[in-house]
């Protein structure tokens, strides 16, 4: 079994991210290309101590990028976008 600290990466932290945390009491994770939505579920609840009302994963394609004249593209990566239950709400995003 994969420990919740190999599911979940990294929280993302973006202007959208903010608003939609602020609007509809979702969290955006980075998460590896390999786990599904029940994973991060499982991950996030132990880790945070709340509960999940629901996952949506979604593959986010990497970006065509330039170096000169050669060509190149950025890894292709997943983000999570957890809903919490009504009354939870992660600590590690809230100011100071």
């Amino acid at each position: 079994m994969k420990s919740p600290f190999d599911v979940i990466r990294r929280p993302l932290i973006t202007e959208k991210a903010n608003l939609d945390k602020e609007k509809r009491n979702n969290y955006h994770f980075e998460v590896p290309l390999t786990v599904n939505s029940q994973e991060v579920k499982e991950a996030v609840e132990q880790v945070f101590a709340v509960k999940v009302e629901c996952v949506r994963t979604m593959i986010v394609r990497g970006k065509m990028k330039r170096l000169g004249r050669a060509m190149g593209k950025r890894p292709n990566w997943k983000k999570a976008i957890v809903t919490l239950k009504e009354g939870h709400k992660i600590d590690i995003f809230e100011g100071v």
